[in-house]
């Protein structure tokens, strides 16, 4: 790290004291750590009981078992209408059920996706282009489904140097450009894809090789999750299916509201036919911290703009986390907000800033609980799963991760061997090393400061009995 940069600020929660700081003031990328400030400007300005509404709506008459018109589908930001505890399949049934209760069984026209109450940007300010295809740079909207991404599966052909099958769907809009080819059993993948900027234009490159035996070949190939283009249609071209496979005639197209704007003033009233919420915010941030997932930022960052300044733009969003830091009386001049997500590099933090947020959200009663159950716990799930086992940060730590080329970060709380509350920021930039050397650096920090038992000042010690870790 001699080229590279750390700050670094480490505080006790019990007395207020600040027992480690370097270059804590300093502006840094402190990558998914913005998170930090996104869930805790959305619970100061959305509340941990806050949900995201979706609406199921007819625009037309119903006769005879037909709706003469078109079926429309309310976005609210909803981001947990996912294959997560089957979520997205259960509001499908929920809708066809509603359909047969209000005597639905064909549809004389389409199914139109409705994302007007979040602005039509779906990629964050700075988000890096050649990322565009994986699913941490999913596009953002109002109807969101299954996070934004559809699966890939690449499949071995039949001899070494035939082109390998591929598999997306459904949906997604993307063309597939496939420019892989089989190899031998035994050597490794070397499997990558990128989106062409130009046109929706997937390009699939590298080998696949044959399975070892022939009784394995029902398991060879891989998988990939791969970004849609736009997560409107994604959403509606997924209910018409689901609709059509549950016996409703659909004769229209899936459409995007957008896509026939000129329409709008001649549309027939709207009549609700169902309405369904997501879970609260609470469970929300738990899927949010301990996956880092960029969608759910990004959709409570501009849920937060709209409750705070009336529309779910980013820039709204940048807003309201500003707000919540002048609520808190932290000053605003060490952070530049970019995005939700932390995916942009224009994100700049400083660890103090960081650990004040961090020290707001564990002094107040009322985010306190809910705030640290949402964080990864070292050593036992999330981001931090396998990181700190077999030390005494391990089921102590809580932290939330952070992970840029050149840009590690680890910020939460820990108790020390001292019974000692600490909160924590360690940031790392512009280093050449591998990420995972910078993340042991980190992880070692931590377990001193789990180690600390305050018997020296500024002087932690070892445990006898609780071995270091072997690295």
């Amino acid at each position: 790290m001699a080229h590279a940069q750390w700050g670094v600020f480490v505080q006790s929660l019990d007395s207020g004291q600040v027992l480690y700081s370097r270059d804590a003031g300093k502006l840094l990328m402190p990558a998914s750590n913005v998170k930090i400030l996104t869930l805790a400007a959305a619970a100061h300005t959305l509340g941990w009981d806050a949900r995201f509404p979706t609406t199921l709506e007819s625009a037309g008459t119903i006769h005879a078992g037909t709706l003469l018109g078109d079926l429309i589908v309310t976005g609210g930001g909803d981001p947990t209408i996912n294959s997560r505890d089957g979520r997205a399949n259960a509001v499908f049934a929920e809708w066809i059920r509603a359909l047969r209760l209000h005597g639905i069984t064909e549809i004389r026209g389409r199914i139109v996706g409705d994302d007007t109450a979040f602005e039509d940007v779906p990629l964050g300010t700075g988000w890096a282009w050649d990322d565009l295809q994986y699913w941490y740079s999913a596009p953002i909207g109002a109807l969101q489904l299954n996070d934004s991404v559809v699966e890939m599966s690449v499949i071995p052909g039949p001899a070494v140097g035939d082109p390998a099958v591929i598999r997306i769907g459904p949906h997604g809009g993307l063309q597939v450009w496939n420019r892989t080819r089989t190899s031998a059993p035994g050597i490794p993948p070397t499997l990558d894809f990128h989106r062409h900027l130009d046109r929706p234009l997937l390009e699939v490159t590298g080998t696949v090789p044959l399975p070892v035996q022939a009784a394995a070949a029902s398991q060879a190939g891989l998988a990939r999750q791969v970004a849609v283009v736009n997560p409107t249609l994604h959403f509606v071209e997924s209910l018409r299916d689901a609709l059509v496979a549950a016996g409703i005639r659909v004769t229209g197209d899936a459409v995007d509201l957008d896509d026939i704007a000129a329409e709008r003033g001649r549309q027939p009233e709207r009549r609700v036919l169902a309405r369904t919420e997501s879970p609260p915010l609470r469970e929300m941030a738990v899927v949010l911290m301990k996956v880092s997932h960029n969608l759910y930022a990004e959709t409570l960052f501009k849920a937060s703009g709209a409750t705070a300044h009336g529309s779910a733009t980013s820039e709204l969003g940048r807003r309201a986390v500003l707000d919540a830091l002048r609520a808190w009386k932290l000053e605003t001049h060490p952070v530049i907000v970019a995005d939700g997500s932390g995916l942009s590099r224009y994100n700049y933090a400083s660890p103090a800033l960081l650990a004040g947020v961090l020290r707001q959200m564990y002094l107040d009663p009322a985010h306190r609980d809910r705030f640290v159950a949402a964080l990864p716990i070292a050593g036992k799930d999330g981001t931090v799963s396998a990181r700190m086992r077999g030390t005494r940060a391990e089921a102590n730590a809580t932290a939330k991760t952070g992970s840029l080329s050149s840009v590690r970060a680890l910020s939460g709380y820990l108790r020390t061997a001292g019974g000692e509350m600490l909160v924590f920021s360690i940031l790392g930039n512009n280093f050449a090393i591998p990420g995972a050397t910078v993340n042991w650096i980190a992880d070692l920090a931590v377990e001193v400061l789990a180690n600390f038992r305050g018997d020296l000042p500024g002087s932690p010690t070892e445990n006898p009995a609780q071995p270091r870790a072997r690295h």
